[in-house]
This record gives structure tokens, sequence and C-alpha cells, in this order.
């Protein structure tokens, strides 16, 4: 079904600066599973600037995702979002978590082959292209919300999470492959590192980061 101008307004939401939007109203199928919200990621926490389980995008990439889960419905399948938006402030988190050599507390599950101290710079940068608003970390899931495996937990810090790793399975290779195939067919660039993060092409607002937190 098309997305007018007026059901945009009604996505559309005054807390929000102009031309961002929340997810669940342009897309309610799109299931949400934000991670720096919920305390399941590799800081071990609610990260800085998550104030609620929202998933919050530019207006260009919600559109877009929303047609990339119709022409999925048919069959059986759908889109999970792990982040999308992402204020300054979590990257800044990210960064001193980072710097604490002390906390390893989620190296097993995230990082168990690298060193904390080679993290920055490879893994965490001071600025992250998800906080331009039209970045997105996703997967595919089946009928009953469950995730194909693609080889790797989301935010994986290893060569097995690229993009074309040879790492993983035909079968895991094969679901990535789906993945970049659906995603790029609707404007997004996938990311060579990870699976999961995908940009809108021509973003709206390519050199600004924006702050406000995720509420």
């Amino acid at each position: 079904m098309p997305f007018s101008a007026t059901s945009f307004s009604r996505a559309a939401d005054d807390s929000l600066p102009k031309g961002f939007v929340y997810l669940h109203k342009v897309a309610p199928s799109i299931v949400l599973e934000m991670r720096y919200f919920n305390g399941d990621n590799f800081v071990g926490k609610r990260v800085d600037g998550y104030e609620a389980n929202k998933c919050i995008l530019t207006k260009q990439a919600a559109l877009a995702l929303r047609a990339v889960q119709d022409e999925l419905k048919p069959f059986g399948l759908g889109l999970k979002v792990f982040d999308a938006y992402r204020p300054q402030r979590a990257v800044d988190h990210f960064v001193r978590w980072a710097k604490d050599l002390q906390d390893t507390g989620t190296k097993d599950t995230y990082y168990p082959n690298i060193a904390k101290k080679d993290l920055i710079g490879d893994y965490i940068a001071p600025e992250s292209g998800h906080t331009r608003g039209s970045s997105v970390d996703l997967t595919i899931v089946g009928p009953a919300g469950e995730e194909l495996d693609l080889g790797s937990c989301f935010d994986f810090f290893d060569k097995k999470s690229w993009a074309l790793s040879d790492e993983v399975t035909v079968a895991q290779r094969a679901h990535r492959m789906l993945l970049r195939a659906v995603m790029t067919k609707h404007r997004f660039n996938f990311y060579k590192f990870e699976w999961w993060h995908f940009t809108l092409k021509n973003e709206p607002f390519p050199a600004t980061y924006f702050a406000f937190p995720v509420r």
C-alpha cells in the first residue's frame, strides 16, 4: 500500500527533529529488539541516550525498510531491527567502554578472539553513520519470529561477521546474500565488515551527527 502524505503526517512526531520518524508507525510489522536499550549488547548494559525501546530513522530510510518488509512478507519472512538512529552520546559511551580495559564481562560473547585494546579504530570509532539517522542494523526472521542463521550474533567483533566471510557455512552465506539482495534492491548499501549493517543511498543528512535521545 502506498505511504501517503497523510499517513506520513500521522507517523511523524513533534518530539522528533524534522525528517525523522518512529519506524513502528511507518512499518508496524517489523520486529524491534533495540539492543542498546535492553542491555543485551557488547557493553553489557543500557547505553547512554537510549531512553525507550523505540526505533527512529529518517523518513526516507523508514519508507525503504517498509518496502523491504513488504517484499519479504509473501515468503513468510520479515525484518528484525537491532539498532537504527544512534545518539552521539551513545557513541561516546562505546568509546569510554572500549578504553576501560578492566571491563571484559562480554568478551566471550562479543569479542572472544580480539584483545579489547584493539577494538578502538577497527570496530569502535568516535563517530558513527548511525548518528546521521539513515543506517540500520537488522536481520531476517521467519514466520514465528525466529532469526535466520546468519553465522554470528549481532555486533560480533570478528572476521566471521564480515558480509562476505568464508568462515560461515553455505546456508549462512545464502541467508546473508538474501539480506543483502533485498536491502540493496531498496537502495541500501551494505557494510562489508558487518553483515547486519546497511546505510541508505543518498541519505538526507550525510554530514550531520545528531544528539537527540531515543525516547
